[in-house]
């Protein structure tokens, strides 16, 4: 199923009409790092938690109000937590390597999850994080119980490397660097870990098409026709790996559609997990 622009969807709750999620906040050790994590409480059990990861350069503080929105809407608990070198988690200890998305997906997501009792998450990864929930998904498709990736890449795309050029620029000669600041503690560490490898000649093979038939968990990709990082070649070429996923292609959106057009998405969502069958998962469709 593919929706253009503004899709249908169940009435999200108004404004004030139930409590917000309590946001705990916490660090956990995950081998030689500490990670910054907020769990997102409801205490609705008997339902799945939903678990955040960020964008290249994101952090828990930099989902803004999105992950509480949907925990409210579906009435799940969630978690974020910023990888290491972003937010207030431990800094990178060394150069990121082509591999750091597989690195991520299958050596520390699985110790986060497990750090919080979390057996089937529903993962919603945006950008580098929806490429980290896709190779997850992909890898652990006995555990994903539903993933949604927000202009996540497949691949790389030339078209993307320039605005990935264009930022350090905006990054050393203009306001990215006081802005990103706000949001992380070695803002240097968490910038140049990111735009050094994508720009890395090395980067350039990278791909993870081949994964991808291997995920079995209902999907949900979104993407926007204005995204400066990349065009609708990612979420179609998902796709055409995994026939049974829906897409989302919105006008007037960027690279954060979730910021970009928040109640497009938040209808999307809730109306996905409804049909995937997440609330129960005894009836999610095989």
């Amino acid at each position: 199923m593919t929706y253009r622009g503004d899709p249908p969807g169940p009435r999200m709750s108004a404004p004030g009409s139930a409590p917000r999620p309590r946001l705990i906040p916490s660090r956990i050790p995950v081998g030689d790092t500490e990670l910054e994590c907020v769990w997102m409480e409801l205490d609705e059990a008997a339902r799945p938690t939903l678990v955040f990861l960020h964008e290249g350069l994101g952090s828990v503080s930099m989902w803004r109000d999105f992950p509480a929105r949907l925990c409210l809407s579906t009435g799940c608990n969630g978690l974020m937590y910023s990888r290491a070198g972003y937010g207030n988690s431990s800094p990178l200890a060394g150069a990121r390597g082509v591999e750091f998305m597989h690195n991520e997906a299958q050596s520390v997501l699985p110790l986060v999850l497990a750090a919080f009792s979390i057996e089937r998450p529903v993962l919603i990864g945006h950008s580098d994080g929806g490429s980290i929930a896709l190779i997850y998904s992909a890898l652990h498709a006995e555990r994903a119980l539903a993933t949604i990736v927000l202009a996540p890449h497949i691949m790389v795309e030339a078209f993307s490397l320039r605005e990935i050029r264009a930022a350090r620029v905006a990054f050393e000669q203009g306001d990215l660097r006081a802005r990103l600041a706000r949001h992380h503690a070695d803002v240097d560490g968490a910038f140049y870990g990111w735009n050094n490898i994508w720009l890395d000649p090395a980067f350039g093979a990278w791909s993870i098409e081949d994964l991808l038939g291997s995920i079995r968990a209902p999907l949900l990709a979104v993407q926007g026709f204005d995204d400066p990082y990349g065009t609708m070649l990612q979420i179609d070429g998902i796709r055409a790996r995994v026939p049974r996923a829906t897409l989302l292609k919105l006008p007037h959106c960027g690279h954060a559609p979730h910021r970009d057009q928040p109640e497009a998405v938040l209808r999307e969502v809730m109306a996905f997990l409804e049909m995937a069958g997440t609330h129960n998962p005894a009836s999610r469709p095989e």
